[in-house]
């Protein structure tokens, strides 16, 4: 008893820091976005990158450890989209923006840092005060709703940035490789094979979300009649 006590308390204690680590990374990124496009305007946007990319990279891959929480059992979350998710982000963060200067300098760059923080700051936000037992109603609100209109968006810009980024990797052959017998791998086919695969994922999922707004519409119009219903039904036996 006293035992399991301790180790959920330990659990707990690592968790909310963790979470608290990335607040305050992603807070600090959007944040410092803000503040130089107020200051700088649209000039701002295309040193996005060189002002904010490190704390980028250390947050992005700092989040690889909540594959791990989820295999442990210690963080509540299902493996395999949790892990398609960071995929993408260090497919695009690392392979795509780090490896090709001219991509860095693009407004893609600093639209997709605002999607990744917007998301990320509702939901380690809502993780770190549900560790502790902290609960609020709009916070929840947002942690289960926001990423519905914004994650299309965010595989847009990424594809965006893919699409890009394909002359660059053309003309200096980043990570194409000749292979010692009659094949090589050029890069941006994988690339276009990749960004197909996102539009396909993109679809997939708009299906998915309008199946489940029909239904929480239909439900909800189901529980409006149920209550005028019972409304009608209780005047009437008053009478």
């Amino acid at each position: 008893m006293v035992f399991s006590c301790v180790c959920r308390y330990r659990k707990n204690t690592y968790l909310f820091i963790y979470y608290l680590i990335q607040f305050c990374g992603h807070s600090w990124i959007f944040a410092n976005m803000t503040v130089r496009f107020f200051s700088f305007g649209e000039d701002s946007m295309v040193d996005t990158f060189y002002a904010i990319g490190l704390v980028m990279r250390l947050c992005q891959s700092l989040s690889l450890l909540e594959l791990l929480h989820i295999y442990v059992g210690i963080e509540p979350s299902r493996l395999l989209p949790r892990f398609l998710q960071l995929t993408e982000r260090i497919i695009i963060l690392f392979v795509v923006i780090t490896s090709q200067e001219e991509v860095q300098e693009k407004y893609v760059v600093c639209v997709l840092f605002i999607f990744w923080n917007l998301l990320d700051m509702v939901r380690y936000t809502y993780s770190m005060l549900s560790v502790i037992g902290i609960a609020y109603a709009v916070l929840t609100w947002l942690s289960q709703t926001l990423w519905m209109p914004i994650y299309p968006l965010c595989v847009l810009a990424e594809a965006f940035a893919i699409y890009q980024s394909l002359p660059y990797f053309e003309s200096f052959g980043t990570y194409s490789t000749k292979l010692p017998f009659d094949l090589a791998i050029y890069f941006p086919y994988v690339l276009k094979l990749y960004l197909m695969m996102l539009f396909i994922g993109k679809w997939l999922f708009c299906l998915v979300s309008a199946f489940f707004l029909c239904f929480l519409v239909s439900a909800a119009i189901y529980l409006s009649r149920q209550v005028c219903k019972h409304g009608r039904d209780r005047k009437g036996s008053l009478a």
